[in-house]
């Protein structure tokens, strides 16, 4: 059965709507858990590989338990290597605004700071503020097909170092506490990586493009002109024809293919209250279009004094 016939014969395809022409679909009339069908799970993989970003509305039945009994249903879940878990599971990142949460309005993949980061996002509505808050989605395998021939074999030669020690207070212009959270965290591991700047998808062949805001440098290309090549191929994965953006509600459910997008969420809510939890599903090593894998150059747990900001 070809990957169109299995879908249509498990989702209609009226119940998948596409949110853009090149990124996101909303999938309907599904109550997501930990005992959906094999083949159901299999769809939602497939369609998840389509469209990069997947949304699901009104699943407010999920609890944090069952959410991780869903994602479980995609691969091995994994915490984040600075955090760890912080809801007592095995997994659960509470990203929560009345705590000081981290600010993830820059351009990003997660994790991407080292080797094998994680491949799935499984992303919960939990409290939602009235006006703001949504998240944008870009494709990578689509900027990368933008790029004039030229500049693929450009990106497809370059490597870059990506770190979890990058200038927090360029990027995101932190609160006081916030920079105190970060500091506390980051301080106590540093990691740097080496990827190459396109990867081959290993599911669907496609090249995808690795950079975002964990980026500090290119390998063997001086800074300033290595600003200028991160920016020029920043301004074509977030060219806007290459993004979605969704708009949460409580109880939606976005789930994203970290190998072949990037994301940015909106700090456009003020003082209101917003509360998301996320779930990470354990990726692969990517591997360049020459066949040469990404290598974890310093992965060290520092003194808990140390300030890497």
């Amino acid at each position: 059965m070809t990957e169109t016939a299995l879908i249509d014969n498990v989702i209609p395809r009226t119940d998948v709507i596409k949110r853009t022409a090149r990124i996101g679909a909303e999938i309907r009339n599904i109550k997501l858990s930990g005992d959906l069908p094999d083949q159901m799970i299999s769809t939602i993989n497939g369609l998840l590989l389509e469209h990069k970003v997947i949304f699901f509305r009104d699943q407010g039945h999920l609890d944090d338990a069952e959410q991780e009994r869903f994602a479980l249903r995609l691969g091995k879940l994994v915490p984040l290597p600075t955090l760890g878990a912080t809801k007592g599971t095995m997994s659960m990142l509470d990203i929560d605004s009345a705590r000081g949460g981290f600010r993830t309005d820059n351009w990003h993949i997660d994790v991407a700071y080292v080797d094998a980061y994680p491949k799935i996002l499984v992303l919960r509505g939990l409290v939602i503020p009235p006006e703001g808050g949504d998240t944008v989605w870009s494709n990578t395998a689509a900027a990368y097909l933008d790029l004039p021939p030229a500049l693929q074999r450009l990106a497809d030669d370059l490597w870059a170092v990506h770190t979890n020690a990058f200038d927090f207070a360029v990027i995101a212009r932190p609160s006081e506490a916030e920079r105190k959270l970060y500091e506390e965290a980051l301080s106590k591991k540093r990691f740097e990586t080496e990827h190459p700047v396109v990867r081959v998808h290993p599911e669907t062949g496609e090249r995808t493009l690795v950079l975002g805001c964990y980026v500090k440098r290119f390998v063997d290309i001086p800074k300033y002109d290595g600003q200028r090549l991160f920016d020029l191929f920043e301004s074509h994965i977030t060219a806007p024809e290459n993004t979605v953006r969704w708009n949460w509600k409580q109880g939606d459910v976005a789930i994203w293919d970290n190998r072949a997008t990037m994301h940015y969420a909106a700090k456009d809510y003020g003082d209101q209250h917003r509360v998301v939890r996320r779930v990470a599903i354990n990726g692969e090593v990517p591997v360049s279009v020459d066949g040469r894998c990404s290598v974890a150059r310093v992965k060290i747990t520092m003194p808990s004094s140390a300030n890497i900001v």
